[in-house]
């Protein structure tokens, strides 16, 4: 662990970053050719204070979920994430657990995304990052942890989860999140740990998720049409739309407002609901 040298890499990778590259307002005044510090512990959700003694190579050693944060909200490419955790003294993150990376360039276009629902999940539905409408439509999603990370797992064990979607909707995503775990499984290979673990996992506590894994459907999720239920605004029939990384363990989901409904106007309440009210956990896709 070199606490000195990850301050230095940390200042160096903020100083390089406009405020626009990462959806913050330039302002008429810097002082600084990048970003400020302040900036960078907002985006990763940190105190201005912790992040400035991690600056100064002083503090405590960062949590992987902490150095995972931060290596998105600096847009490091996958060497430079790694070599963070180098610094660090962290083990490297599982490529498909919550703290794995994202491509700066996905991220760009989660910014970029801002009069839309967006988020970033894993190939087993994980989310990794969201947009604030994905927040207010769906809930905070990166809380999870164990196998309920996953929304699949989430869906055929927890009722709560089925909130999300009208009752007569169920049957048609069970079959779709059971299909497309079933592609995803196949592409990591049989000995990828927390595919198999998952699988267990579903097996052992839901005996619908079995009956539907026993039939070997296969299909990848890549678009469709949601009716998606907000405590709130009620019923908002949404396009669900997919970016998919070139490994295809990661995809960017995007909503768009259903033509002939009332889901334009519903979308644009929705930037002013924000997350009131919402309790985290309580939805997901």
């Amino acid at each position: 662990m070199d606490l000195a040298e990850l301050g230095a890499f940390l200042k160096s990778r903020r100083d390089r970053i406009r405020p626009a590259d990462v959806g913050l307002p330039t302002g008429p005044r810097r002082r600084v050719p990048g970003l400020r510090r302040d900036e960078v512990a907002q985006l990763a959700g940190a105190s201005v204070e912790y992040y400035i003694e991690l600056e100064r190579g002083a503090g405590s050693q960062p949590s992987e979920q902490m150095l995972a944060a931060l290596a998105r909200a600096l847009r490091l490419t996958l060497d430079e994430r790694d070599h963070l955790y180098h610094l660090a003294g962290r083990p490297l993150p599982a490529p498909g657990g919550p703290a794995a990376h994202v491509h700066p360039g996905m991220l760009d276009l989660l910014d970029r995304l801002t009069g839309t629902p967006a988020q970033v999940i894993t190939d087993v539905h994980v989310t990794l990052v969201q947009n604030r409408l994905a927040k207010a439509l769906l809930g905070d999603q990166v809380h999870f942890e164990g196998h309920s990370r996953s929304f699949v797992f989430r869906w055929f064990t927890d009722p709560q989860a089925r909130k999300l979607y009208p009752e007569q909707d169920h049957e048609h995503q069970s079959r779709s999140f059971t299909a497309d775990l079933r592609a995803a499984v196949a592409r990591r290979g049989g000995r990828d740990r927390e595919t198999q673990e998952l699988v267990a996992a579903l097996l052992e506590r839901s005996p619908q998720f079995a009956a539907l894994w026993e039939e070997r459907d296969v299909a990848v999720r890549r678009e469709e049409q949601k009716r998606i239920i907000h405590p709130s605004l009620g019923t908002i029939e949404l396009n669900c739309l997919n970016l998919f990384s070139e490994d295809g363990r990661q995809r960017l989901l995007w909503f768009t407002p259903t033509l002939g409904t009332g889901a334009v106007e519903q979308l644009e309440l929705l930037g002013v609901v924000g997350n009131q009210n919402l309790v985290a956990g309580d939805f997901s896709i």
